[in-house]
């Protein structure tokens, strides 16, 4: 341990793919040592979004304070900046309560900013946003496979549809010159926080047997009828809110782009390559030492306590 891991407050984290148990393992972890959970989920942040995002329900939420969920109209984009201050935020009101901030949610790009930061992005160019934004609504395709080429990394993690992120990676790497990638790599040598991630292992074939599960759960509790509320609220189809998997496939069936069955296979399918960039992200992480441990079923709550209290005296905290 370095003289500067003393002094940054240390930080649980319940990280991991789709479906894999972070949400249970949180909760059981947070009771066990008398946590508050801060979800870095990026779409539960919007209100009327509970189905498909497997918010945490009353039960959960009455057992455990939950921070961060039903925080944003889905007309808006809540970004990562907003979830860094946010979460900053809820962690010292936490902390001043004398209890301990946990961090549970799949939206690594947005634990890696509370990790690590937001590194300080060039301004963005009107001139290239506008250029890019023209190729795009010719052919994504084309411009994924630019960035794919420049930044093997970033088109990994942000994949082939999330438009915003892909434009704003290439709009970096044409105005700096170097991939957005390359810059975060170049960031974030200060850090405020010690962190201490768990995330629970589960075989492959398992986690995606866990996925096809809950995307049938999901359709068979209303998420067709929820995403026709959305909609008839008036919220744009081309809000980021309606990105989110499950949603943005029912948008494309209630448009009559494809049937109902299609709607339910291309979520599981997208739910799948989901998981596979967020096992990759994991196994590639620097923010901090990932521990793999056992599901809450099979155990994994008792050893993740045990690894935070172990964590805590070695590093001089009571």
């Amino acid at each position: 341990m370095s003289s500067t891991d003393e002094h940054r407050e240390p930080l649980l984290l319940v990280v991991g793919p789709t479906a894999s148990g972070k949400s249970r393992l949180g909760l059981e972890i947070a009771e066990a040592i008398d946590g508050e959970i801060i979800s870095a989920d990026a779409f539960a942040v919007y209100r009327g979004l509970d189905i498909g995002t497997d918010k945490p329900d009353a039960e959960a939420r009455r057992r455990v304070p939950h921070h961060l969920i039903d925080v944003a109209d889905p007309d808006q984009r809540f970004s990562a900046g907003a979830f860094v201050e946010a979460a900053n935020m809820a962690i010292e009101e936490i902390r001043n309560r004398g209890t301990i901030p946990m961090v549970v949610g799949g939206t690594h790009f947005w634990i890696r900013a509370l990790l690590v930061g937001l590194f300080p992005a060039p301004p963005r160019e009107s001139e290239i946003s506008d250029r890019l934004a023209s190729e795009w609504d010719r052919d994504p395709a084309v411009v994924f496979g630019r960035l794919r080429s420049v930044d093997p990394a970033a088109a990994e993690r942000i994949g082939a549809r999330d438009r915003q992120r892909i434009l704003r990676a290439l709009e970096v790497f044409e105005a700096t010159g170097v991939s957005i990638s390359q810059h975060w790599a170049d960031h974030g040598r200060i850090r405020k926080f010690d962190p201490i991630l768990v995330a629970p292992e589960r075989p492959r074939k398992e986690l995606y047997d866990k996925i096809d599960t809950r995307v049938d759960v999901m359709f068979a509790s209303g998420l067709r009828e929820e995403v026709r509320r959305i909609l008839a609220s008036g919220v744009p189809r081309s809000a980021h809110a309606l990105k989110a998997i499950g949603y943005r496939q029912l948008v494309q069936f209630h448009d009559g782009d494809c049937d109902l069955e299609s709607a339910i296979h291309n979520t599981k399918a997208a739910s799948r390559k989901l998981a596979k960039r967020q096992l990759t992200w994991l196994r590639g992480l620097t923010e901090g030492t990932l521990y793999w441990i056992p599901p809450a079923e099979s155990g994994g709550t008792e050893k993740a306590v045990r690894l935070w209290s172990d964590t805590l005296r070695g590093r001089g905290h009571k």
